[in-house]
């Protein structure tokens, strides 16, 4: 079954059922009693509750295969909300007043007779905006959109949220969109990546293209390099027969990196229309120079975590986590240098870095501009650190431009200072949490936020030539100490270049 599309491949300018504070909608959380719903999806849905953007009108309901009541469903997220929400933000009246559109049904993704009852609970509703989140392996997508259709629930209405990661290569990633595809079009489609929805990523936006500052630096000549960190404290937690299938490279680089990569790259879309936004972030993935055969030895560094401490708690090493193979080679930590084969970024390298049980929870973005063509100011009372503007993610949000000023005193010394924009700080509002931002965007038809296929298929180009490389010269993969920032040889890719880590400067 396939939906009528006004015009192939683009999607119109006013979605279909496109809602405000208030709204009406059905949201269908397939996978209702994993992790992430539980953890993400629904205490993000509450609070848009009590922020009024969900109306009296909507539904939330849990699809999963447990078999379970809906009263026993709620006092699970119940359980899981009072963990994750801030105390004042849960009452008794406001959680009656949420649970009140929340509804559960138990449906088995791989039988089509299941989906009869999500068609009889939302009989009558084809008018309503229809979310479809799937929270669930990948692997279940093709039989949820084939049975889905198969019921009559895919409406022009109906949009389909995808989690990352989406396949396991170019190939598998391309055989779930062509299936999700049979049934939904492409401006149905919302290929979720959380890290776009953040506040810091938001600003990132502005500070482009809303400044004239920063415009005319934003180039060879006057950038140095860019290093991009995402770093967890946190190891597997108990996911790891998942995470041994996946790794830092399909799980982080392949989607979250690459995308920030794509936003500080890209040049000026024409507008705020998402295909304009797209389509710039498209070109920055198809000039990134390949990483192929033995450049994967020079240009990338793969490890796994040994037995350490992190915040001064012994943890295990990958290989003792509960669920991962004695053997494998599924790496945790991977650093990479990528080059951008355009006039604007030639020459300019851009490293990336991410890992588990590293030494810091940390999201990080450094852009380190050149020094000045000749400075006045010599001998060793001056520092000449370069100007770098840090745009920090987590865990405090800000963004932060290192320049030199004069110390007081007599004489001529400069030191770095710090001009600070602390964002929790400089406004009232409260910050809105990434899903709450992205499950509120899909509702109102807004894609600029989200992956379109020939994005994917253009990241999972990059990325695979990677894995074939560490498969076919059968690198011996390196460990690093839990707690530490990785291994030596993550230093190393970048010393070659005569820089070092922001954290290592």
């Amino acid at each position: 079954m396939q939906i009528a599309e006004p015009v192939a491949g683009v999607a119109p300018k006013t979605q279909p059922g496109s809602s405000s504070a208030g709204a009406s909608f059905d949201m269908l959380l397939f996978g209702a009693t994993g992790d992430l719903a539980l953890r993400k999806l629904v205490p993000a849905l509450y609070r848009r509750h009590l922020a009024g953007h969900i109306g009296t009108g909507a539904r939330i309901v849990g699809v999963a295969r447990t078999a379970q009541t809906r009263e026993v469903y709620i006092a699970q997220i119940e359980e899981t909300c009072r963990k994750y929400l801030k105390a004042e933000e849960f009452t008794p009246e406001r959680w009656k007043s949420f649970t009140a559109l929340v509804d559960y049904v138990t449906v088995d993704a791989t039988q089509a007779q299941d989906f009869k009852k999500l068609a009889t609970l939302l009989e009558g509703r084809d008018e309503v905006v229809r979310v479809i989140f799937l929270s669930t392996a990948p692997s279940l997508y093709t039989h949820v959109c084939a049975n889905l259709a198969g019921a009559g629930l895919v409406t022009p209405k109906t949009r389909i949220v995808l989690e990352k990661p989406l396949g396991q290569d170019r190939v598998s990633a391309e055989a779930i969109n062509q299936s999700v595809g049979a049934i939904f079009r492409e401006h149905q489609i919302y290929r979720i990546d959380h890290y776009l929805g953040k506040e810091t990523v938001q600003n990132l936006i502005a500070l482009r293209f809303g400044n004239t500052l920063f415009e005319p630096l934003w180039r060879r000549g006057r950038i140095r390099h860019v290093q991009i960190t995402v770093a967890e404290q946190l190891g597997v937690e108990g996911r790891g027969q998942f995470y041994d299938q996946t790794g830092a490279l399909r799980d982080m680089v392949q989607s979250h990196l690459l995308q920030l990569v794509c936003i500080l790259a890209m040049e000026p879309p024409a507008s705020s229309d998402p295909n304009a936004m797209r389509d710039e972030k498209l070109k920055v993935l198809r000039a990134l120079r390949p990483i192929a055969d033995r450049d994967v030895q020079t240009k990338t560094v793969r490890a796994q975590y040994r037995a350490g401490a992190v915040s001064g708690q012994p943890v295990p090493g990958y290989l003792d986590e509960a669920g991962v193979p004695a053997d494998t080679t599924t790496e945790t930590f991977v650093a990479l240098k990528a080059e951008i084969d355009t006039w604007r970024w030639a020459g300019v390298p851009f490293y990336l870095r991410t890992g588990k049980r590293l030494s810091e929870r940390l999201t990080e973005i450094v852009v380190t501009l050149e020094d000045v063509p000749h400075s006045i100011f010599e001998g060793p009372s001056s520092d000449r650190s370069p100007n770098r503007l840090v745009i920090r993610l987590q865990p405090q949000e800000s963004i932060t431009l290192t320049i030199l000023a004069k110390k007081p005193g007599e004489t001529m010394r400069l030191k770095p200072v710090n001009l600070a924009l602390d964002l929790a700080g400089q406004f009232k509002e409260k910050p809105v949490d990434a899903y709450e931002r992205l499950l509120m965007d899909v509702v109102k038809g807004n894609l600029t936020l989200f992956m379109r296929r020939d994005e994917l298929e253009a990241a999972w180009r990059w990325i695979d030539p990677i894995r074939e490389g560490w498969a076919r010269h059968d690198e011996r993969i390196k460990s690093y100490v839990a707690g530490s920032w990785g291994p030596a040889a993550s230093s190393a890719l970048v010393s070659r270049d005569g820089f070092a880590w922001q954290d290592e400067s």
